[in-house]
Protein backbone atom coordinates (compact mmCIF):
# COMPACT_ATOMS: atom_id res chain seq x y z
CA UNK A 1 0.00 0.00 0.00
CA UNK A 2 2.87 2.37 0.85
CA UNK A 3 4.58 1.65 -2.48
CA UNK A 4 1.39 2.48 -4.32
CA UNK A 5 1.15 5.82 -2.50
CA UNK A 6 4.73 6.71 -3.39
CA UNK A 7 4.19 5.88 -7.03
CA UNK A 8 1.04 7.98 -6.99
CA UNK A 9 2.90 10.93 -5.40
CA UNK A 10 5.68 10.72 -7.97
CA UNK A 11 3.08 10.62 -10.69
CA UNK A 12 1.50 13.83 -9.36
CA UNK A 13 4.94 15.50 -9.22
CA UNK A 14 5.63 14.58 -12.84
CA UNK A 15 2.30 16.06 -13.86
CA UNK A 16 3.16 19.26 -11.95
CA UNK A 17 6.55 19.60 -13.66
CA UNK A 18 4.94 18.97 -17.02
CA UNK A 19 2.37 21.71 -16.33
CA UNK A 20 5.08 24.10 -15.21
CA UNK A 21 7.04 23.55 -18.40
CA UNK A 22 3.95 24.13 -20.50
CA UNK A 23 3.16 27.37 -18.70
CA UNK A 24 6.73 28.65 -19.08
CA UNK A 25 6.71 27.73 -22.78
CA UNK A 26 3.45 29.62 -23.15
CA UNK A 27 4.96 32.61 -21.33
CA UNK A 28 8.01 32.59 -23.61
CA UNK A 29 5.80 32.46 -26.74
CA UNK A 30 3.65 35.32 -25.42
CA UNK A 31 6.77 37.43 -24.77
CA UNK A 32 7.94 36.92 -28.36
CA UNK A 33 4.61 38.35 -29.51
CA UNK A 34 4.85 41.13 -26.88
CA UNK A 35 1.68 39.76 -25.35
CA UNK A 36 2.68 40.74 -21.84
CA UNK A 37 -0.73 40.14 -20.29
CA UNK A 38 -0.70 36.58 -21.63
CA UNK A 39 2.87 36.09 -20.38
CA UNK A 40 1.91 37.28 -16.90
CA UNK A 41 -1.09 34.92 -16.87
CA UNK A 42 1.14 31.95 -17.71
CA UNK A 43 3.76 33.05 -15.18
CA UNK A 44 1.07 33.28 -12.48
CA UNK A 45 -0.14 29.77 -13.33
CA UNK A 46 3.41 28.42 -13.10
CA UNK A 47 3.98 30.28 -9.81
CA UNK A 48 1.01 28.47 -8.27
CA UNK A 49 2.93 25.20 -8.81
CA UNK A 50 6.27 26.59 -7.66
CA UNK A 51 6.68 24.49 -4.48
CA UNK A 52 7.74 21.49 -6.59
CA UNK A 53 9.57 23.46 -9.30
CA UNK A 54 12.86 22.10 -10.62
CA UNK A 55 16.00 24.23 -10.06
CA UNK A 56 16.50 24.73 -13.81
CA UNK A 57 12.90 25.76 -14.23
CA UNK A 58 13.11 28.22 -11.35
CA UNK A 59 15.86 30.23 -13.03
CA UNK A 60 13.85 30.30 -16.26
CA UNK A 61 10.72 31.25 -14.30
CA UNK A 62 12.38 34.30 -12.71
CA UNK A 63 13.87 35.30 -16.06
CA UNK A 64 10.51 35.18 -17.83
CA UNK A 65 8.69 36.78 -14.92
CA UNK A 66 11.05 39.77 -14.97
CA UNK A 67 10.48 40.28 -18.69
CA UNK A 68 6.70 39.88 -18.47
CA UNK A 69 6.26 42.46 -15.72
CA UNK A 70 8.79 44.82 -17.30
CA UNK A 71 6.70 44.69 -20.46
CA UNK A 72 3.62 45.62 -18.44
CA UNK A 73 5.53 48.56 -16.89
CA UNK A 74 5.14 46.98 -13.46
CA UNK A 75 8.63 48.06 -12.63
CA UNK A 76 8.82 47.08 -8.97
CA UNK A 77 7.70 43.48 -9.56
CA UNK A 78 10.08 43.20 -12.51
CA UNK A 79 12.96 44.56 -10.43
CA UNK A 80 12.27 42.02 -7.66
CA UNK A 81 12.24 39.20 -10.21
CA UNK A 82 15.59 40.28 -11.67
CA UNK A 83 17.11 40.53 -8.19
CA UNK A 84 15.78 37.09 -7.23
CA UNK A 85 17.15 35.61 -10.46
CA UNK A 86 20.66 36.99 -9.87
CA UNK A 87 20.69 35.81 -6.24
CA UNK A 88 19.31 32.37 -7.18
CA UNK A 89 21.82 31.71 -9.95
CA UNK A 90 24.68 32.98 -7.81
CA UNK A 91 23.63 30.55 -5.10
CA UNK A 92 23.33 27.60 -7.47
CA UNK A 93 26.52 28.50 -9.35
CA UNK A 94 24.78 28.16 -12.71
CA UNK A 95 24.37 31.57 -14.26
CA UNK A 96 22.55 30.58 -17.41
CA UNK A 97 20.17 33.53 -17.50
CA UNK A 98 22.11 36.21 -15.60
CA UNK A 99 24.19 37.27 -18.60
CA UNK A 100 21.02 37.64 -20.69
CA UNK A 101 19.13 39.41 -17.92
CA UNK A 102 21.72 42.08 -17.05
CA UNK A 103 21.31 44.05 -20.31
CA UNK A 104 17.54 43.82 -19.84
CA UNK A 105 17.92 45.16 -16.32
CA UNK A 106 20.05 47.99 -17.67
CA UNK A 107 17.34 48.89 -20.16
CA UNK A 108 14.69 48.68 -17.42
CA UNK A 109 16.78 50.95 -15.18
CA UNK A 110 17.10 53.50 -18.01
CA UNK A 111 13.37 53.35 -18.71
CA UNK A 112 12.45 53.79 -15.03
CA UNK A 113 14.83 56.71 -14.51
CA UNK A 114 13.56 58.48 -17.64
CA UNK A 115 9.97 57.98 -16.47
CA UNK A 116 10.91 59.40 -13.06
CA UNK A 117 12.46 62.49 -14.66
CA UNK A 118 9.36 62.97 -16.82
CA UNK A 119 7.05 62.74 -13.79
CA UNK A 120 9.19 65.24 -11.90
CA UNK A 121 9.93 67.80 -14.62
CA UNK A 122 6.90 67.64 -16.90
CA UNK A 123 3.99 66.24 -14.93
CA UNK A 124 4.97 67.59 -11.47
CA UNK A 125 3.95 64.22 -10.02
CA UNK A 126 6.51 64.34 -7.22
CA UNK A 127 5.14 61.33 -5.32
CA UNK A 128 5.31 59.13 -8.42
CA UNK A 129 8.74 60.50 -9.28
CA UNK A 130 10.01 59.72 -5.79
CA UNK A 131 8.81 56.13 -6.01
CA UNK A 132 10.45 55.61 -9.40
CA UNK A 133 13.71 57.34 -8.43
CA UNK A 134 13.96 55.06 -5.41
CA UNK A 135 13.17 52.03 -7.57
CA UNK A 136 15.95 53.13 -9.94
CA UNK A 137 18.28 53.19 -6.96
CA UNK A 138 17.19 49.64 -6.04
CA UNK A 139 17.84 48.55 -9.63
CA UNK A 140 21.24 50.25 -9.63
CA UNK A 141 22.40 50.54 -5.98
CA UNK A 142 25.85 51.79 -6.97
CA UNK A 143 24.31 55.05 -8.19
CA UNK A 144 23.16 56.65 -4.94
CA UNK A 145 22.22 59.87 -6.73
CA UNK A 146 18.87 58.24 -7.50
CA UNK A 147 18.17 57.97 -3.75
CA UNK A 148 18.99 61.67 -3.43
CA UNK A 149 16.52 62.44 -6.24
CA UNK A 150 13.95 60.27 -4.46
CA UNK A 151 14.46 62.27 -1.26
CA UNK A 152 14.08 65.61 -3.05
CA UNK A 153 10.93 64.41 -4.83
CA UNK A 154 9.40 63.05 -1.62
CA UNK A 155 10.00 66.42 0.04
CA UNK A 156 8.24 68.16 -2.85
CA UNK A 157 5.34 65.73 -2.48
CA UNK A 158 5.14 66.51 1.28
CA UNK A 159 5.91 62.84 2.00
CA UNK A 160 8.11 63.97 4.87
CA UNK A 161 8.52 60.64 6.67
CA UNK A 162 9.76 59.01 3.46
CA UNK A 163 12.01 61.95 2.62
CA UNK A 164 13.48 61.91 6.13
CA UNK A 165 14.27 58.18 5.81
CA UNK A 166 16.01 58.70 2.48
CA UNK A 167 18.03 61.70 3.71
CA UNK A 168 19.11 59.80 6.81
CA UNK A 169 20.15 56.82 4.67
CA UNK A 170 22.17 59.17 2.45
CA UNK A 171 23.83 60.67 5.49
CA UNK A 172 24.65 57.25 6.94
CA UNK A 173 26.36 56.06 3.74
CA UNK A 174 28.32 59.32 3.46
CA UNK A 175 26.75 60.43 0.19
CA UNK A 176 28.23 63.67 -1.16
CA UNK A 177 26.89 63.80 -4.72
CA UNK A 178 30.24 65.11 -5.94
CA UNK A 179 30.74 64.42 -9.64
CA UNK A 180 33.55 65.38 -11.99
CA UNK A 181 32.58 68.28 -14.26
CA UNK A 182 34.39 69.50 -17.36
CA UNK A 183 35.15 73.15 -18.06
CA UNK A 184 36.95 75.14 -20.72
CA UNK A 185 37.28 78.83 -21.60
CA UNK A 186 35.42 80.17 -24.62
CA UNK A 187 37.99 82.20 -26.58
CA UNK A 188 35.36 84.51 -28.05
CA UNK A 189 33.72 85.50 -24.75
CA UNK A 190 36.58 84.84 -22.37
CA UNK A 191 34.08 83.05 -20.08
CA UNK A 192 34.67 79.65 -18.53
CA UNK A 193 31.88 77.26 -19.50
CA UNK A 194 30.75 73.87 -18.23
CA UNK A 195 30.77 71.28 -21.02
CA UNK A 196 28.61 68.14 -21.05
CA UNK A 197 31.36 65.53 -21.39
CA UNK A 198 35.12 65.17 -21.60
CA UNK A 199 34.95 63.90 -25.18
CA UNK A 200 32.86 66.90 -26.23
CA UNK A 201 35.31 69.24 -24.54
CA UNK A 202 38.22 67.59 -26.33
CA UNK A 203 36.51 68.32 -29.65
CA UNK A 204 36.04 71.98 -28.67
CA UNK A 205 39.70 72.25 -27.69
CA UNK A 206 40.82 70.70 -31.00
CA UNK A 207 38.58 73.10 -32.90
CA UNK A 208 40.51 76.00 -31.41
CA UNK A 209 37.34 77.67 -30.08
CA UNK A 210 38.11 76.78 -26.46
CA UNK A 211 41.19 76.71 -24.30
CA UNK A 212 42.34 76.04 -20.71
CA UNK A 213 40.52 72.73 -19.99
CA UNK A 214 39.75 72.19 -16.31
CA UNK A 215 38.29 69.22 -14.40
CA UNK A 216 36.42 70.22 -11.24
CA UNK A 217 34.41 68.36 -8.63
CA UNK A 218 30.85 69.60 -8.20
CA UNK A 219 29.73 71.06 -4.88
CA UNK A 220 29.10 68.50 -2.14
CA UNK A 221 25.48 67.86 -1.17
CA UNK A 222 26.44 66.78 2.36
CA UNK A 223 25.51 70.14 3.88
CA UNK A 224 22.18 70.18 2.02
CA UNK A 225 21.30 66.70 3.30
CA UNK A 226 21.97 67.62 6.93
CA UNK A 227 20.03 70.85 6.45
CA UNK A 228 17.01 69.09 4.94
CA UNK A 229 16.90 66.57 7.79
CA UNK A 230 16.75 69.46 10.24
CA UNK A 231 14.07 71.37 8.33
CA UNK A 232 11.87 68.29 7.94
CA UNK A 233 12.06 67.62 11.67
CA UNK A 234 11.09 71.25 12.29
CA UNK A 235 8.11 70.99 9.92
CA UNK A 236 7.03 67.78 11.68
CA UNK A 237 7.01 69.58 15.02
CA UNK A 238 9.76 67.37 16.49
CA UNK A 239 11.26 70.38 18.21
CA UNK A 240 13.99 68.82 20.35
CA UNK A 241 15.23 66.60 17.51
CA UNK A 242 15.05 69.56 15.15
CA UNK A 243 17.16 71.79 17.42
CA UNK A 244 19.89 69.13 17.58
CA UNK A 245 19.77 68.57 13.83
CA UNK A 246 19.77 72.29 13.01
CA UNK A 247 22.80 72.90 15.21
CA UNK A 248 24.61 70.17 13.27
CA UNK A 249 23.36 71.59 9.98
CA UNK A 250 24.62 75.07 10.85
CA UNK A 251 28.11 73.69 11.39
CA UNK A 252 27.93 72.48 7.78
CA UNK A 253 26.15 75.64 6.57
CA UNK A 254 27.51 78.52 8.72
CA UNK A 255 26.40 81.25 6.28
CA UNK A 256 22.91 79.90 5.62
CA UNK A 257 20.57 82.64 6.85
CA UNK A 258 17.41 80.56 6.37
CA UNK A 259 18.82 77.83 8.56
CA UNK A 260 19.67 80.36 11.27
CA UNK A 261 16.12 81.72 11.08
CA UNK A 262 14.72 78.19 11.27
CA UNK A 263 16.63 77.65 14.51
CA UNK A 264 15.41 81.00 15.80
CA UNK A 265 11.81 79.99 15.05
CA UNK A 266 12.26 76.85 17.14
CA UNK A 267 13.30 78.97 20.12
CA UNK A 268 10.04 80.89 19.84
CA UNK A 269 8.17 77.58 20.16
CA UNK A 270 10.37 76.65 23.11
CA UNK A 271 9.73 80.13 24.61
CA UNK A 272 13.47 80.81 24.77
CA UNK A 273 13.28 84.40 23.60
CA UNK A 274 16.78 85.22 24.80
CA UNK A 275 18.23 82.65 22.39
CA UNK A 276 15.88 83.89 19.67
CA UNK A 277 17.20 87.42 20.19
CA UNK A 278 20.82 86.25 20.02
CA UNK A 279 20.21 84.55 16.70
CA UNK A 280 18.35 87.56 15.30
CA UNK A 281 21.36 89.72 16.18
CA UNK A 282 23.53 87.31 14.19
CA UNK A 283 21.01 87.41 11.35
CA UNK A 284 21.17 91.22 11.04
CA UNK A 285 24.95 90.97 10.66
CA UNK A 286 24.55 88.37 7.94
CA UNK A 287 21.85 90.38 6.14
CA UNK A 288 22.03 94.01 7.30
CA UNK A 289 19.55 95.27 4.69
CA UNK A 290 16.68 92.97 5.70
CA UNK A 291 13.99 95.06 7.49
CA UNK A 292 12.14 91.99 8.81
CA UNK A 293 15.14 90.97 10.88
CA UNK A 294 15.26 94.36 12.59
CA UNK A 295 11.49 94.34 13.11
CA UNK A 296 11.74 90.94 14.83
CA UNK A 297 14.51 92.28 17.06
CA UNK A 298 12.20 95.14 17.94
CA UNK A 299 9.49 92.70 19.01
CA UNK A 300 11.94 90.64 21.09
CA UNK A 301 13.37 93.68 22.87
CA UNK A 302 9.95 95.18 23.55
CA UNK A 303 8.76 91.91 25.08
CA UNK A 304 11.81 92.05 27.34
CA UNK A 305 10.87 95.60 28.43
CA UNK A 306 13.77 97.10 26.46
CA UNK A 307 11.55 99.79 24.99
CA UNK A 308 14.19 102.21 23.70
CA UNK A 309 16.13 99.39 22.02
CA UNK A 310 12.91 98.11 20.48
CA UNK A 311 12.04 101.53 19.09
CA UNK A 312 15.52 101.81 17.59
CA UNK A 313 15.04 98.51 15.75
CA UNK A 314 11.58 99.56 14.51
CA UNK A 315 13.08 102.79 13.13
CA UNK A 316 15.84 100.79 11.44
CA UNK A 317 13.22 98.57 9.79
CA UNK A 318 11.36 101.68 8.57
CA UNK A 319 14.58 103.20 7.22
CA UNK A 320 15.16 100.04 5.19
CA UNK A 321 11.51 99.77 4.10
CA UNK A 322 9.51 103.02 4.27
CA UNK A 323 6.29 101.05 3.64
CA UNK A 324 6.74 98.64 6.56
CA UNK A 325 3.30 99.08 8.15
CA UNK A 326 3.82 96.83 11.17
CA UNK A 327 7.01 98.67 12.10
CA UNK A 328 5.14 102.01 12.09
CA UNK A 329 2.29 100.47 14.10
CA UNK A 330 4.52 98.87 16.74
CA UNK A 331 6.65 101.98 17.03
CA UNK A 332 3.58 104.17 17.54
CA UNK A 333 2.02 101.79 20.06
CA UNK A 334 5.29 101.47 22.00
CA UNK A 335 5.35 105.25 22.39
CA UNK A 336 1.65 105.42 23.22
CA UNK A 337 2.09 102.80 25.92
CA UNK A 338 3.83 105.43 28.07
CA UNK A 339 0.34 106.81 28.75
CA UNK A 340 -0.43 103.93 31.11
CA UNK A 341 1.91 105.22 33.83
CA UNK A 342 0.82 108.81 33.20
CA UNK A 343 -2.90 107.99 33.60
CA UNK A 344 -2.15 106.12 36.84
CA UNK A 345 -0.43 109.24 38.20
CA UNK A 346 -3.32 111.44 37.06
CA UNK A 347 -5.75 109.25 38.99
CA UNK A 348 -3.61 109.69 42.10
CA UNK A 349 -3.61 113.49 41.76
CA UNK A 350 -7.24 114.30 41.08
CA UNK A 351 -7.21 116.96 43.82
CA UNK A 352 -3.81 118.38 42.90
CA UNK A 353 -4.87 120.55 39.98
CA UNK A 354 -1.41 121.80 39.03
CA UNK A 355 0.06 118.30 39.06
CA UNK A 356 -2.94 116.91 37.21
CA UNK A 357 -2.71 119.58 34.49
CA UNK A 358 1.01 118.91 34.03
CA UNK A 359 0.38 115.19 33.68
CA UNK A 360 -2.49 115.82 31.26
CA UNK A 361 -0.14 117.86 29.05
CA UNK A 362 2.45 115.09 29.29
CA UNK A 363 -0.17 112.63 28.06
CA UNK A 364 -0.96 114.90 25.11
CA UNK A 365 2.75 115.15 24.28
CA UNK A 366 3.00 111.35 24.19
CA UNK A 367 -0.04 111.15 21.90
CA UNK A 368 1.43 113.75 19.54
CA UNK A 369 4.74 111.87 19.48
CA UNK A 370 3.02 108.58 18.53
CA UNK A 371 0.51 110.15 16.14
CA UNK A 372 2.62 110.36 12.92
CA UNK A 373 3.57 106.68 13.08
CA UNK A 374 0.00 105.56 13.67
CA UNK A 375 -1.33 107.80 10.90
CA UNK A 376 1.22 106.22 8.54
CA UNK A 377 0.26 102.70 9.61
CA UNK A 378 -3.42 103.52 9.05
CA UNK A 379 -2.68 104.95 5.61
CA UNK A 380 -0.81 101.78 4.58
CA UNK A 381 -3.62 99.52 5.81
CA UNK A 382 -6.72 100.74 7.60
CA UNK A 383 -8.29 98.48 10.22
CA UNK A 384 -10.90 98.95 12.93
CA UNK A 385 -8.11 98.93 15.54
CA UNK A 386 -6.06 101.69 13.89
CA UNK A 387 -9.17 103.84 13.49
CA UNK A 388 -10.15 103.28 17.13
CA UNK A 389 -6.63 104.12 18.34
CA UNK A 390 -6.50 107.32 16.29
CA UNK A 391 -9.97 108.33 17.53
CA UNK A 392 -8.76 107.89 21.10
CA UNK A 393 -5.69 110.03 20.41
CA UNK A 394 -7.70 112.84 18.78
CA UNK A 395 -10.09 112.85 21.74
CA UNK A 396 -7.10 113.06 24.11
CA UNK A 397 -5.39 115.95 22.30
CA UNK A 398 -8.81 117.64 21.87
CA UNK A 399 -8.74 117.78 18.08
CA UNK A 400 -12.51 117.98 17.65
CA UNK A 401 -12.52 118.03 13.86
CA UNK A 402 -10.49 114.82 13.60
CA UNK A 403 -12.41 113.28 16.50
CA UNK A 404 -15.72 113.76 14.66
CA UNK A 405 -14.25 112.38 11.42
CA UNK A 406 -12.84 109.24 13.02
CA UNK A 407 -15.85 108.67 15.26
CA UNK A 408 -18.09 108.53 12.19
CA UNK A 409 -15.57 106.34 10.44
CA UNK A 410 -15.35 104.00 13.42
CA UNK A 411 -19.14 103.65 13.60
CA UNK A 412 -19.33 102.86 9.88
CA UNK A 413 -16.72 100.12 10.20
CA UNK A 414 -18.17 98.41 13.29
Amino acid sequence: MKKQLIVFSLSLMSMGIFAQKNELKAAAKALKKQNYAGAVASISAAEALMSNMDVKLKAKFYFLKAQAYAGQKKYSTAADAFSTLFAFEKQTGKQKYTSKAKPMLGQLTKEVSEKALKLYNNEKDYKGASELFYLTYKLSPADTSFMYNAAVSATQAKELDIALTYYRDLKSIGYTGIVLEYFATNKETGEEERIESKSQRNLYIKSGQYTNPQDKGSKSKKATIVKNIALILKDQGKIDEAVTAIKEARVENPQDLNLLLAEAELYIKLEKMDLFGELMEQATKMDPTNPTLFFNLGVVNYNQDKVEEAQGYYKKAIALDPAYRDAYLNLGLSILNKRVAIVEEMNKNLNNFDKYDALEQEQKDVCNEALPYLIKADSLKRTLDTVKTLLNIYDTIENDEKSDEFRALYKSMK
